[in-house]
């Protein structure tokens, strides 16, 4: 990304895996980024590795850093090094936490039902995965537009039911034997068709191509597919725009007229 469009309304574009750059007109929001480098789990890469197909610059201008959990998959440290230690960053606890370790000066941790704003972007923080710990998923509110995202398929039942712009969701359920599914994105999404109505559900997660080693990646398993959701979702009264995004491409997320 060499230079920073002028948008106005809500843009997002996915990077794989978790990360995105959301664009509420000005404002530029990148949420848990990986961006560079291997993605590596405890106690090492026979466990669990990951490598991008290809690595990705920092994007330009960015106004806040948005965490959802403290895991080297949402938390990178190679790819948040990429980044202005003076970016504000908005996180759940575990995550600022590590946000700290790394060096950013303004970070503020949010639990479930805690909310923050800035800039005129609300951010109301809600339950997400227990990983073991729960951690976060968020509702964003913006003149712009509204989103809902988190990244395991978990809805907090304490969300208000009331339509939003987008959703960003899982769409399958990917699970371990005996451990069962860790992300139910497949299970979770017609919840959010019902509770959200959203305009637009973009397909988060398991996207981009990336590639996957170690003894826990054999083992995993998948139910669902972008087609079976894609068909779901046509299924409801009132369907919503569906997107499996390319990662690097913008989408546009326009209100219906």
């Amino acid at each position: 990304m060499s230079s920073v469009p002028e948008v106005c309304g809500l843009e997002v574009t996915y990077f794989g895996a978790n990360g995105w750059l959301l664009q509420f007109d000005q404002l530029r929001v990148l949420v848990d980024p990986w961006l560079t480098g291997t993605l590596e789990f405890p106690p090492g890469p026979w466990l669990f590795r990951g490598e991008l197909p290809r690595p990705w610059p920092a994007p330009e201008r960015l106004d806040l850093l948005l965490l959802t959990q403290g895991l080297p998959d949402h938390c990178h440290p190679a790819s948040l090094a990429l980044l202005d230690l003076q970016l504000p960053v908005v996180a759940s606890p575990t995550a600022a936490r590590r946000a700290r370790e790394l060096g950013f000066q303004q970070v503020t941790a949010l639990a479930p039902g805690q909310s923050h704003s800035i800039q005129g972007l609300t951010i109301l923080a809600t339950a997400g995965a227990p990983v073991p710990q729960v951690e976060n998923g968020y509702r964003l509110e913006h003149a712009a537009g509204s989103l809902y995202l988190e990244p395991h398929g978990y809805l907090d039942p304490s969300l208000a039911a009331e339509p939003l712009d987008a959703v960003i969701t899982p769409v399958v359920d990917l699970g371990l034997p005996l451990a069962g599914a860790f992300v139910r994105g497949r299970q979770v999404l017609p919840q959010l068709l019902e509770r959200l109505r959203p305009s637009t559900v973009l397909a988060s997660t398991a996207g981009g191509e990336v590639r996957f080693d170690g003894l826990l990646s054999r083992a995993l398993w998948q139910r669902g597919s972008a087609a079976e959701a894609a068909g779901a979702i046509a299924a409801v009264a009132e369907p919503a725009r569906f997107i499996d995004p390319i990662p690097g491409e913008s989408y546009r997320l326009t209100r219906p007229g």
